[in-house]
Parts: C-alpha cells; sequence; structure tokens
C-alpha cells in the first residue's frame, strides 16, 4: 500500500486519542508557533506566459512532470554561456 493513502484499517480506538478538551492543553498549544504554508523564498519566480514551437514543448514534455523547470534552467544555462552579467 502506498505511503500517501489513508488507512482503512478499524484498528484505531477513538476513545485511545487525548482528551484535548483537558485543561493543560490550551497551554501547551500556546507555545507553538503556528507555520502554514510553503516557507517564504527570497526569490519567488514570476508567473507569466510564453509562447514556444510545439517541438520543443513537446520534447520538454516527454520528460514528464518538472517540464516548466527543465525550461527554466535550459534558459538560465544558455544565458549563462551567452551573456557575461549572468553567472
Amino acid at each position: 500500500m502506498s505511503g500517501n493513502k489513508r488507512s482503512t484499517d478499524r484498528d484505531f480506538d477513538p476513545d485511545a486519542a487525548p482528551d484535548l478538551t483537558a485543561d493543560d492543553w490550551p497551554e501547551k498549544f500556546a507555545h507553538v508557533a503556528v507555520r502554514r504554508g510553503r516557507p517564504p523564498i527570497t526569490t519567488p519566480k514570476v508567473s507569466t506566459t510564453i509562447r514556444l514551437s510545439q517541438d520543443v514543448l513537446a520534447h520538454f514534455k516527454a520528460g514528464g512532470r518538472g517540464w516548466q523547470t527543465r525550461i527554466d534552467a535550459a534558459l538560465r544555462d544558455w544565458i549563462g554561456q551567452h551573456d557575461s552579467r549572468v553567472r
């Protein structure tokens, strides 16, 4: 079974779960930092629209997931080889 799928086992006893209404839980929760979502990054990517040749797009998509990242890397590599300002 995949580790991502929820278990359908009935071995879990809901009565064995801790009582979150007990008096000590609010104090414990008050000291926990709430972190939601991905951490902020210093150089976020920008969403844009670009028109590419069909064969170029097909080539990158044939590699599966991450094709946009591979296009970004290919463009960055091209800039690095042709522009001395970006290294």
